[in-house]
């Protein structure tokens, strides 16, 4: 049984959550050769104040 995390920065819509597990869970099913039950996807929003690129917060960025 596959457990996929992924985290994300934070403010994406329910919408767009639901449709990247729908996808990933597809990739899975394909490349894994398991069946879409036996996948599990945990998809975890990050705050920008806790997310750096290039050694700043992405709260900061600009």
């Amino acid at each position: 049984m596959p457990i996929i995390q992924v985290q994300v920065l934070e403010g994406r819509s329910d919408e767009k959550i639901r449709e990247l597990i729908a996808g990933i869970t597809d990739s899975a099913v394909r490349t894994l050769d398991v069946k879409p039950e036996q996948v599990r996807v945990i998809v975890q929003p990050v705050s920008k104040k806790y997310w750096g690129v290039g050694g700043v917060t992405k709260d900061m960025d600009t």
